[in-house]
């Protein structure tokens, strides 16, 4: 039996502050040597790719994203969200200059897709930046971003572990 497909899907905007948390998680992780069937990819706005990516039918996916829930900045979370009933969320649509998780599951259910095991490693922002923008994380989330890379490491780790016990 072949293990399970992972994908790790970084996402963020780059000009957006500490929006680009999960580019620079995935950009940490890219430097990690990972087995065959773990994919770690960055994919910044591209929301419909990544929704043709989770199309693949990947045994789990893990987004990485700035999400503000109101603690101090830099705080880590991961959720597991409730994703069997996605049209009570509403018709998500896809902006061409950010990205929602959400969304792109929604785009994934009307594409015909499914998704099995879907988690969210999230970081507190500390700033988005102005209506200009702004370049680079704040301290805050740049000091969280080795820990959030472990997480997400451990959490692969995890999953592999569960499905060769599965398996034996």
């Amino acid at each position: 039996m072949s293990q399970p497909g992972i994908l790790i899907a970084g996402i963020g905007n780059i000009f957006l502050g500490d929006d680009a948390f999960g580019c620079e998680v995935v950009k940490e992780l890219q430097q990690r040597t990972w087995p065959e069937n773990v994919r770690v990819e960055d994919f910044g706005i591209r929301g419909f790719d990544l929704a043709y990516a989770v199309l693949h039918g990947y045994d789990i996916t893990i987004f990485v994203d700035a999400i503000a829930r109101g603690e101090s900045a830099g705080t880590l979370y991961t959720i597991e969200p409730e994703v069997n009933d996605l049209e009570a969320l509403g018709a998500g649509v896809l902006e061409t200059h950010s990205i929602n998780p959400l969304s792109v599951l929604q785009m994934v259910k009307t594409m015909g897709g499914s998704f099995k095991k879907i988690l969210l490693v999230g970081c507190e922002p500390a700033t988005f930046g102005d209506e200009d923008g702004v370049m680079g994380l704040s301290n805050e989330v740049q000091a969280a971003v080795p820990a959030a890379a472990k997480l997400v490491e451990s959490l692969i780790n995890k999953h592999l572990e569960l499905s060769l016990k599965k398996t034996a």
